[in-house]
């Protein structure tokens, strides 16, 4: 191994799935630790490891990203990818997860870096909320808006890949993945669950559901208290390293390293326009073949 991820909560670090998947390092924002504290810990993660790939949620503080940029200007390090992701708190950490495991591989640390963009396709992830008056994540209706000041109705939201909202009923559907799934759940104690483990388990077919606490942005990211987030994600690791392996690699004009996509995510150079005709593409999310899976030493 020799890329290590980072998150920025600690409830972002999800508990290993199995004996080889490796823990994150938890960069919490500067009131909750020292400057010189997370130089050393990020030091000795680059010294001991290599490559750090830091997730950065899109609704981060402004305080907490300036603190991540200075980690990576005071240690002058090109090793460390301040990935941005607009993704919900859960589905952010299952995302962290995913990176982990497969940051088993030598798959190379632009690979896992821009492979963050590439996973969020196969994340399918929303909650049910007691009111959609301050949801900005999600275009929300007129009368979406004024049926959230009726007692007892809800809504189930899709927020990625594509958003969508209904309210829940015994027609209320959400589209779904057409792959194998477990299905991630986490509940505040304001709201019950139960929409999500009848209806939307049977619907979306998900082989298995995992409980989680709620992440303490969780609401604010919903803007709603009153709410049980969902995560659909992909669970097999070598149907994740297929997902990132098979896709078409260039290599930066920059550093060097190879990486997915159009963008470097350590030196954050764009790809040239000779380039253009061999972008990246999204592959189908199918059974991995049957070949070898190297752990990186």
């Amino acid at each position: 191994m020799s890329t290590v991820i980072a998150v920025t909560g600690a409830d972002l670090a999800l508990p290993a799935l199995d004996q080889y998947t490796p823990s994150a390092l938890v960069l919490p924002a500067p009131a909750e630790q020292p400057l010189e504290q997370a130089l050393a810990e990020t030091s000795a993660v680059l010294e001991a490891i290599g490559h750090l790939v830091v997730l950065v949620p899109a609704s981060l503080s402004r305080e907490h990203r300036l603190r991540l940029h200075s980690v990576r200007s005071i240690l002058e390090s090109d090793r460390i990818a301040l990935v941005e992701v607009d993704l919900p708190p859960l589905a952010l950490a299952l995302l962290a997860m995913q990176l982990r495991q497969i940051s088993q591989y030598d798959l190379g640390s632009g690979v896992i870096a821009s492979g963050a963009r590439l996973l969020t396709h196969y994340l399918y992830t929303g909650a049910v909320l007691g009111s959609v008056a301050k949801l900005d994540r999600v275009a929300v209706g007129l009368r979406s808006h004024l049926k959230s000041w009726v007692p007892g109705v809800q809504f189930a939201v899709l927020a990625n890949p594509n958003p969508h909202l209904v309210e829940i009923g015994d027609a209320a559907r959400l589209p779904g993945p057409s792959y194998p799934t477990y299905l991630a759940v986490a509940a505040a104690p304001t709201i019950g669950d139960e929409w999500v483990r009848g209806r939307l388990v049977r619907d979306w077919n998900c082989q298995y559901l995992h409980e989680f606490p709620l992440p303490a942005d969780s609401a604010r990211w919903w803007g709603t208290a009153k709410l049980t987030e969902f995560a659909a994600y992909i669970p097999d690791v070598g149907v994740l390293y297929q997902l990132v392996s098979s896709v078409y690699r260039h290599q930066c004009r920059w550093c060097g390293r190879e990486r997915l996509g159009e963008r470097c995510e350590f030196c954050e150079t764009a790809a040239q326009e000779s380039e253009a005709g061999n972008r990246a593409h999204v592959v189908g999310v199918t059974q991995p073949e049957s070949k070898a899976h190297h752990r990186a030493g």
